[in-house]
């Protein structure tokens, strides 16, 4: 069993991001609409499950990626940063899809349960998400703050800084001034 469970990650590492795309900055565009599951195997169709709230998501595209987005979520729980934020793995290729069971397991048993509805895989629609963001440096989160139209309004793919943590706070800030001003 551990087996398969460290061939299903090695296999994840290696085929995560098959194709290259190069870094670009969104901001201002819609994020995509691609279809997601939580691991609590509830289907997701994003930004359409945001739709009427701002959410910052962390996308990974590697398994080491997790290091980076632990490190936002850290970050954003000790400055009591008053926003959800959801943990997206995003995975293109034909081959992770048909690993989808396994590669989704590992996650569980590394993740408490009380936190698996807060990570929405996406398999399927990988490829189109890692276009819309680029996957070179594929180790580095890709954080978006999406707002309630699902338009992303703030974008960092540079690993994490407390500069970039404050940044994203500030547009935080400056987006609920304009929501309940």
């Amino acid at each position: 069993m551990k087996k398969n469970i460290a061939l299903t990650l090695i296999v994840f590492s290696l085929i995560g991001c098959s194709t290259t795309y190069v870094n670009r900055n969104p901001v201002g565009e819609k994020f995509p609409t691609v279809k997601g599951q939580t691991l609590t195997e509830e289907d997701r169709e994003l930004p359409t499950h945001f739709e009427g709230t701002s959410v910052v998501l962390l996308l990974g595209y590697v398994q080491d990626s997790q290091f980076d987005i632990d490190r936002w979520l850290i970050g954003l729980d000790m400055t009591e940063t008053n926003i959800k934020a959801y943990e997206i793995p995003t995975i293109q290729g034909l081959f992770p899809r048909m690993f989808k069971s396994s590669i989704d397991e590992g996650m569980r048993k590394g993740i408490p349960k009380e936190l698996w509805g807060g990570v929405i895989t996406v398999y399927g629609d990988g490829a189109k998400v890692q276009e819309f963001t680029g996957n070179e440096n594929s180790n580095n989160a890709r954080v978006l703050l999406l707002d309630p139209m699902g338009k992303v309004i703030y974008f960092h793919d540079r690993g994490f800084s407390v500069l970039a943590l404050n940044e994203l706070r500030d547009k935080i800030g400056e987006w609920s001034d304009v929501i309940f001003n």
